[in-house]
């Protein structure tokens, strides 16, 4: 590439943007690249520099980038975000697209893979997966379906809803005044349909696709 071309890489894990830099300049002749561990400091370097490509993890240990896309959209309209992430396409890639981001890639994604998304979004201004890319050419009705909290009944969802927010099994039996092995037995089942295996992949999961 003859035109220089400015990087935000955004992820709170240094190998991960240091591998980032290693790539991107087997695809891009002298990137101009900024590294921002944080949040805060994602917001700190879009505030003060100017950039082509922003790449971001999802999970930040301040909070989710999710909640400052719209952010970084309104300081610099024409940036474009590429979400590099170890959460699943399937579950999560629309939520940040209809936020705002422009492209979403797995970091189990082979080099060659990343390497491609690289050259997309800076010839496109956009990469996409193919389940993804299946995705975007569905009704918004078929959207609203690949929500996978759909899959709960009302009372799991009520009780997902609660973990979310910080509670525990007692707290939530005493909430809805049942059992304790009465909220594990729904914990089993949401953990099963949802399949996940912490709570902190529940609460995450939850904290994307509803409002709470």
């Amino acid at each position: 590439m003859n035109k220089s071309i400015k990087f935000l890489l955004g992820d709170d894990h240094n190998i991960v943007r240091q591998g980032l830099q290693f790539i991107i300049g087997d695809v891009v002749e002298n990137p101009e690249i900024i590294h921002a561990s944080s949040l805060e400091q994602i917001l700190e370097q879009i505030k003060s520099n100017s950039f082509d490509i922003a790449i971001l993890d999802a999970q930040f240990p301040d909070g989710n980038s999710l909640s400052i896309i719209a952010e970084i959209k309104q300081i610099q309209p024409e940036i474009k975000i590429l979400i590099f992430t170890s959460f699943e396409e399937e579950n999560y890639s629309l939520k940040f697209i209809n936020e705002g981001a422009d492209g979403f890639l797995n970091k189990l994604s082979e080099e060659i893979e990343i390497q491609k998304a690289i050259q997309e979004m800076i010839e496109k201004g956009s990469s996409f997966p193919p389940f993804t890319t299946k995705m975007l050419q569905l009704s918004d009705e078929h959207i609203a379906l690949l929500n996978p909290l759909n899959q709960l009944t009302e009372r799991e969802l009520e009780i997902a809803i609660l973990y979310a927010k910080g509670y525990g099994n007692l707290e939530i039996a005493n909430s809805l005044s049942v059992r304790q092995n009465t909220v594990s037995t729904f914990k089993k089942r949401i953990f099963d349909k949802l399949k996940v295996e912490t709570l902190v992949d529940l609460i995450d999961l939850v904290r994307i696709h509803h409002d709470i």
